[in-house]
């Protein structure tokens, strides 16, 4: 199968990655040097929006687990969206993603992202 990546940036920083396809051991090379690029000190956050992702594996769960340790080293995070049911299975079975890290759709996605921004204008954050 194939896999497509495309990246948004929604403000300083923060970036939507859209996977869609299949993520394993033929593209996942592919998938590592596309977000290898969005991990830069000046990254705070990327959120995975895996709505079209039909299947991942192991190698595809790396990817992921490599982001969230880069980012979170420098202070930033990796949260999810909008995950189909058999890939939120995988998560589950490797107890890799707190519930907290996943958006079930774009407007609660949204809504974090507005409080986010609200603190740093405010000076909170």
């Amino acid at each position: 199968m194939t896999m497509n990546v495309t990246s948004e940036q929604k403000a300083q920083g923060i970036f939507i990655v859209t996977v869609a396809g299949s993520l394993d051991s033929n593209t996942y090379k592919e998938f590592e040097k596309k977000i290898d690029v969005l991990l830069s000190e000046a990254t705070e956050l990327i959120v995975f929006n895996l709505e079209f992702l039909t299947y991942l594996s192991s190698a595809g769960v790396r990817v992921f687990l490599k982001a969230r340790k880069v980012l979170k080293n420098s202070g930033g995070q990796v949260k999810f969206l909008n995950l189909q049911p058999q890939i939120k299975r995988v998560f589950e079975i490797i107890n890799a993603i707190p519930s907290m890290q996943i958006f079930e759709s774009t407007e609660e996605l949204d809504r974090y992202l507005d409080a986010q921004m609200k603190k740093v204008i405010e000076g909170e954050d």
